[in-house]
């Protein structure tokens, strides 16, 4: 046997678990960057939902994070989902983790420690549910703060980009035609593609102009739908539904550098840049707004108060706030719309009450002299053809 072969099998053979480390330098690069198995490097304070069902989905054996997953300022969702799913977390490796390691390398994880062959190389706190969730107890005392701070943003938010929300300013003018047409708005948030599936009828009848934001445009395309606008990085899109889309809108940086770009570029694709410092989904919901949208259904959309809060990226829930207030009742959520179906679109009662009106017309004309009348010719008619058949075939 192999020295390499036989060094993996005794690696196999130690506890905890084992796989090919992923370092990536920024989180946009998580979905295209992992793979069923691997080990991944984090430094996110309060682990977001959004992030660990990309690890999820990913299918991911591990997480280690240099920061503390829960900080206690408010009971942030991302560690219970890595913990649902039975994928190791391992919290507070320090930041001299991330250096160490390199991407590709391989790892094995067990008791809160890191280890690479036989050496230990970092080591932090080991999180289960138990301790997630006593955590998560003590983190909700943490909100009031939360909430004070978030109201701060917001007014500072409102006064760098008052005439972006209050006028429109700088919305770019997508080729779409949007006015007085629903519009469905897709993030990649948690179940959003079986919200999605939920909605076919809605998006059948309807036909809404299709704007997919970030990873939300490939699951539109995956769904048998053409995205009319893309908003987001293309960086974390794939090239085909790049290329399908009818419109390609790139968040930019208020000093007007978007990044993606240059993908874009290299596609020769035409691409639309917006300056702003909102998050992506904020951006097509003003997009939406400023082209005048009859009514903009959501779908993946944060819809509770910690799933508001719980964003990994607490700078651009002000933005979040203001737009909704924005677009005020002609935003709904996917979820209300599928229910609204479901209330109305019950087929039931409708053939029970066609079954009786045909049951009652057949007594009406079966005791009338015309209904014997007919009865008898149809009799009559069935017997020839068969009488016809019988000759055909003798």
């Amino acid at each position: 046997m192999k020295l390499s072969g036989l060094l993996a099998r005794q690696e196999e053979d130690r506890p905890g678990v084992i796989g090919t480390a992923r370092v990536p330098r920024r989180a946009d690069e998580l979905p295209s960057r992992l793979g069923p198995g691997d080990i991944v490097l984090l430094d996110q304070v309060d682990l977001d939902r959004r992030t660990a069902d990309t690890l999820v989905a990913a299918g991911v054996a591990a997480v280690i994070n240099a920061a503390p997953s829960i900080s206690g300022r408010f009971p942030n969702l991302g560690p219970e989902v890595l913990s649902s799913a039975g994928v190791a977390l391992i919290d507070r490796v320090g930041r001299d983790a991330m250096r160490v390691v390199k991407d590709g390398a391989r790892l094995r994880v067990h008791g809160g420690r890191v280890y690479s062959g036989d050496r230990e190389i970092a080591s932090g706190v080991e999180q289960d549910a138990d301790s997630i969730a006593d955590q998560l107890i003590e983190a909700k005392a943490g909100m009031t703060a939360q909430l004070e701070a978030f109201s701060a943003n917001t007014i500072e938010f409102l006064r760098t980009e008052r005439m972006l929300i209050l006028d429109g300013v700088g919305v770019p003018a997508v080729s779409v035609p949007i006015e007085g047409r629903h519009v469905l708005v897709l993030v990649p948030g948690y179940g959003h593609a079986d919200d999605l599936k939920r909605l076919k009828r809605y998006i059948k009848h309807y036909r809404p102009v299709l704007i997919g934001v970030d990873a939300g445009a490939d699951t539109l395309l995956r769904a048998g739908y053409h995205p009319d606008v893309i908003v987001g990085d293309p960086n974390g899109i794939s090239t085909d539904t790049l290329k399908r889309a009818t419109e390609v809108v790139v968040p930019a940086h208020l000093d007007g550098h978007a990044p993606g770009i240059g993908r874009i570029q290299d596609l020769g694709i035409g691409a639309l840049t917006f300056p702003a410092s909102g998050n992506a989904e904020d951006l097509a919901l003003l997009i939406a707004d400023a082209h005048n949208a009859s009514l903009v259904v959501t779908v993946g959309f944060q819809a509770t108060l910690h799933e508001f809060l719980d964003r990994g990226r607490s700078g651009s829930n002000p933005s979040t706030f203001l737009t909704r207030l924005r677009l005020g009742s002609r935003l709904v959520d996917g979820a209300a719309v599928t229910s609204l179906q479901r209330g109305a679109g019950s087929n039931g009662p409708v053939i029970v009450l066609l079954m009786a009106a045909l049951v009652v017309l057949a007594v009406a004309f079966a005791v009338s002299g015309f209904g014997t009348s007919f009865l008898a010719v149809v009799a009559d008619f069935g017997r020839g053809v068969l009488g016809r058949a019988g000759e055909w075939f003798a």
